[in-house]
């Protein structure tokens, strides 16, 4: 993933979809905007569920050239021909990963509000590391990730960074000179029309 001088976007799935209609939605948004990547952010551990929808989105995604990968399931990333995967552990599991997807793969790792967990996955051998929430959200401990740790990690660490959970048009305007990509599902996938609620959030990009 290659760092342009605007952030780009990094499309979060919801943690449960529907075949019978996600494919044709997320095909719409990936019409409608410029997207860098998608992650798989499927819950659950069952792995037929999981291996039909990686199915249906990467169909989706590779017929777009968009880059998909898997949250924390790096042997089902490798056998369902995804592009690599998306760890929450932090540093934890980064070197393992890289070793099983080899140099090609997208290694991406979530360090919450933590420089040193990023510094660290960094060190591993990520792609890029994940810091968040920025807002509102549930995601990780519910730590806040500042505006004062994108500014610094941007101007001091080559590693691209993300900035996720909660974003609102007022944090993308805050942060869109600080971060490489904004990763954004849960702010979308509730409107009625995802790809103009992207667009809309777009727009107040700095």
């Amino acid at each position: 993933m290659d760092t342009p001088e605007q952030p780009q976007i990094y499309l979060i799935t919801p943690p449960t979809i529907t075949l019978s209609t996600f494919p044709d939605q997320l095909a719409r948004v990936l019409d409608g905007s410029e997207i860098a990547c998608i992650r798989l952010a499927l819950a659950g551990n069952d792995e037929d569920t999981i291996a039909r929808a990686a199915d249906a989105c990467r169909e989706v995604a590779h017929a777009r050239d968009v880059a998909i990968v898997i949250s924390n399931h790096v042997l089902l990333a490798q056998r369902l021909g995804l592009d690599g995967v998306h760890l929450d552990d932090a540093a934890r599991s980064v070197r393992g990963a890289r070793k099983e997807l080899g140099a090609d793969a997208i290694v991406g790792s979530f360090c919450g509000s933590s420089s040193h967990d990023g510094l660290t996955a960094g060190e591993a051998g990520v792609d890029y590391v994940a810091f968040g929430p920025v807002g509102a959200s549930s995601l990780g401990d519910g730590t806040l990730a500042e505006k004062d740790l994108f500014q610094w990690w941007s101007e001091m660490i080559e590693v691209p960074i993300v900035a996720e959970g909660g974003l609102t048009p007022d944090l993308i305007r805050t942060l869109s000179p600080h971060t490489d990509f904004f990763g954004i599902g849960d702010e979308i996938w509730s409107a009625e029309d995802p790809a103009a609620a992207l667009n809309e959030l777009l727009s107040h990009m700095a």
